[in-house]
């Protein structure tokens, strides 16, 4: 009696068992299935796997095999001996970067820049999004997407030319127009003073990026239900109660998102941006940490001092992202991680 109740229990497992492997081939769960489907997907576009190739390839190369290479902080790092002969020095290369009052300015400068660049930058594309999705003329806004869009394809060497060539204080076309309309006697030094230089660098910055956060916010826009609308209009709400009430909270998540990824640049700064605009008089406000790590760093040939500050850059950004997240999370939104 006990071995055909064993037999019974097996016999049932074994049906069981069945049963289970016959629903997961159905379901598309089975190992088998699933290498399948692989194969198949890569026969059928084996062409855009082979074009995705090449940016996975420099990614990999360029952000992640580079990794090793942050031990080069942590020695006095001769290009001549290499890691295995260079002395290590563990946090004395940090010591001497925070011993250091260049460092002190390039780090103030950095931030104050790049808060102004977040404070000013981060609402321009919001409201360009909305000014461009409450247009009733489909051609004009794509017309005027294309022109906004169009900057961010641009390198800064190219956008400098362009801000020095309107904003030259005796030739060029922002003065000479001013001047000939009588608002001005004398020319504005927009890029020779300091003050007028930094209000001139944060607005071409913010003229150059817009386009890209606006693209951005007019695609979650269109995932925005047109049945909220409907409903906003039924309940007599006119276009800026539209705006507030269906718009805007449409588009918190990405606008949390977009934050929360900003803020962990606060504490980057773009070399080509910085040395293509400034000049000798406004050194005092050029001077940031990009500079520095060129300056003191890389021209110097202190290798180990300018991969300190940029992991000591790259810590902070993600201290300041981690932040963020948690905040934002604790505010009831997705936040990013």
């Amino acid at each position: 009696m006990p071995i055909i109740r064993l037999y019974s229990c097996v016999e049932m497992r074994e049906s069981r068992g069945d049963r289970v492997m016959s629903t997961a081939i159905k379901s598309g769960h089975s190992p088998l299935r699933r290498r399948n489907v692989f194969v198949r997907s890569i026969t059928r576009d084996w062409q855009l796997y082979l074009l995705i190739l090449l940016p996975v390839a420099f990614v990999f190369i360029f952000k992640y095999a580079a990794y090793p290479g942050l031990r080069m902080a942590f020695m006095d790092y001769k290009p001549v001996a290499g890691y295995a002969g260079s002395e290590w020095v563990g946090w004395g290369t940090f010591q001497k970067v925070f011993a250091d009052e260049r460092f002190f300015l390039a780090l103030k400068n950095s931030l104050i820049f790049n808060f102004l660049d977040l404070l000013v930058g981060f609402p321009t594309p919001i409201v360009l999004a909305i000014m461009l999705n409450e247009l009733r003329y489909p051609k004009f806004k794509r017309v005027t997407q294309t022109i906004l869009y169009l900057p961010y394809f641009l390198s800064w060497v190219i956008v400098a030319s362009i801000a020095y060539n309107l904003f030259r204080p005796t030739t060029g076309l922002v003065n000479v127009t001013l001047m000939n309309l009588g608002w001005i006697s004398k020319g504005i030094p927009f890029l020779n003073e300091p003050f007028h230089w930094a209000v001139t660098y944060l607005l071409v910055g913010v003229w150059q990026t817009m386009g890209w956060g606006t693209i951005i916010y007019l695609a979650a826009m269109s995932g925005i239900s047109s049945e909220l609308y409907e409903a906003a209009t039924v309940d007599g709400a006119g276009r800026f109660r539209k705006i507030w009430h269906v718009t805007l909270p449409g588009i918190r998540p990405t606008m949390v998102t977009l934050l929360i990824m900003n803020l962990g640049r606060v504490m980057n700064s773009n070399f080509e941006r910085i040395d293509s605009m400034g000049n000798t008089q406004v050194t005092q406000y050029q001077y940031q940490l990009a500079i520095y790590i060129f300056e003191r760093g890389i021209s110097n040939n202190r290798y180990s001092l300018a991969t300190a500050v940029g992991l000591f850059q790259s810590a902070v950004g993600v201290l300041l992202v981690l932040a963020a997240d948690r905040v934002a999370k604790r505010l009831g939104e997705d936040g990013l991680l």
